[in-house]
């Protein structure tokens, strides 16, 4: 009869356990809401293990678009658009969207700037945003890909003659002494089907086991639930990331995207990555683009054990 050692059994339980899962969002207000609590502890993680829970990384939307074309994340929040694109190998989940209804990116201008813009300054050729702009002024512009927070400076001091604001500095272009052009989310409501506008997604590399993706799914959704109920604990964390410091412009930017399709993107989600599956098969591929600074930025990240948070 072979009696197993302490050391045998650490052994075993050391191998069972899950590696934790890399996952990765963006700084924007409404994404750090959302996950702040899990990130933070507050609410439990996917597995039975919160010591081998989740690295968490930040990231502009657009490197995250890549790093996931890559298959570096296994939880990553995408843009729409290059989600519907990597749906072989990422699983969009029902829940941590980011929907507007009524309400979307910005394309905004200098007071004297031209009425059709020759340069557009964009946050990325891969996001949402950059495939419904392109459905709304045709292909007569040259897109000048960069970071998102580059853009608003950029256009002031007339480095392209129209920028495309995602993110809470969507809200206040007047900041930076420009003026609107076109709210997408406006254009949207009368092009998406009655559909809102889906920016944002959460999606699992579809070789994790299924098992743990929709353990995730219920993560984000606690934390969400977490982050309503006591908001008071995760705003700190929420300001600390955002570009825009006060804290009505970051209540207004989550209040319009983060909802019950937040929590569960059900017949109504699926319905709008539908039409923008339709909306960017009817434009083709992306037109020109100028080259520029890499979209990225430098990320950030926190590893569980859950009392390292920096």
């Amino acid at each position: 009869m072979t009696t197993a050692t302490t050391a045998d059994m650490n052994m075993t339980d050391t191998a069972a356990a899950p590696a934790p899962l890399s996952v990765a969002v963006s700084p924007c207000p409404n994404d750090t809401f959302i996950f702040a609590a899990w990130v933070l502890g507050l609410s439990p993680g996917p597995g039975p293990e919160p010591r081998a829970d989740a690295c968490f990384h930040w990231a502009d939307v657009q490197q995250l678009n890549q790093s996931a074309a890559a298959g570096r994340f296994d939880v990553v929040k995408l843009s729409a658009a290059a989600a519907l694109a990597l749906e072989d190998r990422y699983e969009i989940l029902p829940c941590g969207g980011a929907y507007g209804t009524g309400a979307g990116p910005k394309l905004v201008a200098r007071p004297d700037g031209p009425e059709a813009p020759r340069t557009v300054a964009v946050p990325g050729l891969d996001t949402t945003a950059f495939a419904v702009l392109r459905a709304a002024l045709g292909p007569g512009f040259t897109a000048l890909p960069m970071r998102f927070d580059h853009i608003a400076p950029a256009v002031a001091r007339g480095g392209a003659d129209a920028g495309l604001l995602i993110h809470e500095t969507a809200l206040v272009p007047e900041r930076y002494g420009l003026t609107l052009r076109l709210d997408l989310g406006a254009w949207w409501a009368g092009h998406g089907g009655g559909t809102p506008l889906p920016l944002g997604v959460i999606a699992a590399r579809r070789d994790l086991p299924e098992a743990r993706r929709r353990g995730v799914a219920e993560a984000i959704r606690a934390s969400l639930t977490l982050a309503r109920e006591r908001r008071e604990a995760v705003w700190p964390l929420v300001r600390a990331l955002a570009r825009e410091l006060d804290d009505a412009t970051l209540e207004a930017h989550i209040a319009a995207y983060v909802d019950d399709l937040s929590l569960d993107m059900g017949a109504t989600g699926r319905a709008a990555l539908d039409a923008l599956r339709a909306l960017v098969r009817a434009n083709g591929p992306a037109g020109p683009a100028a080259p520029g600074p890499a979209a990225g930025q430098p990320s950030g990240s926190a590893c569980h054990p859950r009392q390292t948070h920096g």
